[in-house]
């Protein structure tokens, strides 16, 4: 019988937190202990680090997402476990998670199997306390527009126009959508508002995207809380509250370093969700990991369709990153699912729903190469794969000039990736990697959320009213022409239907807002 994930962890031999730090040349005085397994990385020793060379960057992405699951955490603790057992200096970044999802369907953030990172528990329950931290700076500014609109109101903001909502760190679905202000004129000016949860706040967006303190504030006094009656927008620089928020986040911005079951160094920090936001860890992590490891293993959420994407158009498009690689992870699980199979009758072999399947693969591989990013398929390998349906995925991937490895990490750790591993070190040692964005900061914001439905959702258009195409002129007016695109869209399918499998094309998609 296996043991669960919990069970494993909880047998885990842990190193102290300082040895961790040690395999990275990270002095003791740099850590900021949190018992001993945890701490964070000061900021003076990730600033006395900037000048080192950088290491080699892995993304870890899948195919779209199937109740069958993937396993993209997984793959990504067990690579870069691999990596080390091929005697390769390396380490992860990984999102933290959010209490939401992990009390709701979707469980904890920290892998799975003997591909984990740990302490597992402490990892998916409050960690070091940055979510906690966000949800308040998040909630001080909700506090702090309520209080403007009560006094004088000198930016004469519309109560009915305000977009900053507050955050609650849970699924709490009877707070979405509520009134405050009620209870007399002590309590403010009632209007309608609502409770988003904590990783959907822009606050997380700009603390995983800012590469120091002073852009982390320049950032957040940039963020837009309403308009006016005359439709102007009104900023948090204009509340002088940008300061006050980033002495709030000022230690969660610390990144956080922790272990995996074979006691190789992760950063995990911060947890934006990839189907609404970017989905990517913090840029801090991730530079200051370039900065000590000659190979970096990050993921981006969802399939490579969000989370890819938006990891190459975003992420690094904005903090000067090129990444070397790609790993699609994919199941033999998921991809019958994709050719049609029930989720009932996965267990049994079916090769040509395995082949049909393929062609979500296809696309994910089509779309990686838009960005001029080598990409190596990883079967992230289950007990009832059988050898035929694992070659049917290989045969299908040769014929597309892309090497397919099938790992056992979830079994067998390090050990059962290092093929996996040595694959992927080679590929980025080769320096074949000429990456790209896919699209210019020039090009009209339409332009540039059609080419992504057109190029990466295989969407013959998109449509929206003509409210929604004024908000776009609108934002144009308003100086934001030449931000990338951040694309809110179901994580299931290529297109905005969730149940729409496999790689559909020639739909249209309709922009709502």
């Amino acid at each position: 019988m296996h043991k669960s994930d919990l069970e494993i962890a909880n047998s885990a031999s842990k190193k102290h937190i300082k040895d961790i730090a040690a395999s990275l040349n990270i002095p003791e005085e740099a850590l900021i202990v949190y018992g001993n397994d945890k701490a964070k990385i000061n900021y003076d020793y990730l600033d006395s680090c900037k000048d080192k060379k950088d290491g080699k960057l892995i993304l870890v992405t899948a195919i779209s997402p199937t109740p069958a699951g993937e396993g993209k955490t997984t793959t990504s603790v067990g690579l870069v476990d691999g990596l080390c057992h091929i005697g390769k200096k390396a380490m992860i970044c990984l999102r933290e998670p959010s209490l939401g999802p992990c009390f709701g369907m979707k469980g904890g953030a920290a892998g799975g199997g003997y591909a984990q990172v740990i302490p597992m528990t402490d990892i998916n329950l409050h960690f070091t306390g940055d979510f906690h931290a966000i949800g308040a700076a998040h909630n001080l500014l909700s506090a702090l527009v309520d209080n403007h609109i009560h006094w004088e109101n000198t930016l004469n903001l519309d109560p009915r126009r305000i977009t900053w909502r507050r955050v609650v760190d849970m699924n709490d679905r009877s707070l979405r959508d509520i009134t405050c202000g009620l209870g007399g004129t002590g309590n403010g000016v009632p209007r309608q508002s609502g409770f988003d949860i904590t990783v959907a706040s822009e606050i997380m967006a700009v603390f995983c995207l800012a590469s120091d303190l002073n852009d982390l504030q320049n950032r957040i006094g940039n963020i837009v809380v309403g308009y006016t009656k005359t439709q102007e927008p009104v900023k948090v620089s204009q509340l002088n509250a940008q300061g006050a928020i980033t002495a709030l986040l000022r230690d969660a911005f610390q990144p956080n370093l922790v272990q995996t079951l074979e006691n190789n160094p992760a950063f995990m920090h911060g947890g934006p969700f990839a189907n609404i936001a970017h989905g990517c860890n913090s840029v801090m992590a991730t530079k200051s990991a370039l900065k000590m490891a000659d190979y970096v293993v990050t993921e981006a959420g969802f399939g490579a369709d969000l989370g890819a994407e938006k990891f190459f158009d975003i992420k690094c498009r904005k903090a000067g990153l090129s990444p070397d690689a790609v790993v699609l992870v994919a199941t033999t699980k998921a991809l019958k699912m994709h050719g049609g199979v029930k989720k009932e009758d996965l267990k049994e072999e079916n090769i040509q729903a395995v082949k049909d399947g393929c062609k979500n693969l296809e696309r994910h591989i089509e779309n990686i190469a838009k960005f001029g990013v080598p990409v190596t398929v990883g079967i992230n390998e289950y007990y009832t794969d059988t050898k035929d349906e694992h070659q049917a995925i290989i045969d299908f991937c040769q014929s597309h000039g892309v090497a397919c490895k099938i790992s056992s990490h979830w079994e067998n750790g390090g050990k059962g990736a290092a093929d996996l591993a040595s694959h992927v070190a080679e590929l980025v040692d080769s320096n074949e990697s000429s990456f790209k964005t896919l699209y210019d900061d020039e090009m009209p914001l339409w332009e540039k959320t059609k080419h992504i439905a057109t190029s990466i959702y295989g969407a013959s258009d998109i449509i929206a009213d003509k409210k929604v195409r004024n908000k776009f002129n609108k934002l144009e007016d308003d100086g934001y022409g030449k931000y990338p695109i951040c694309m809110a869209k179901t994580q299931y399918s290529f297109s905005t239907d969730p149940l729409l499998m496999g790689a559909p094309s020639g739909h249209e998609v309709p922009i709502e807002r």
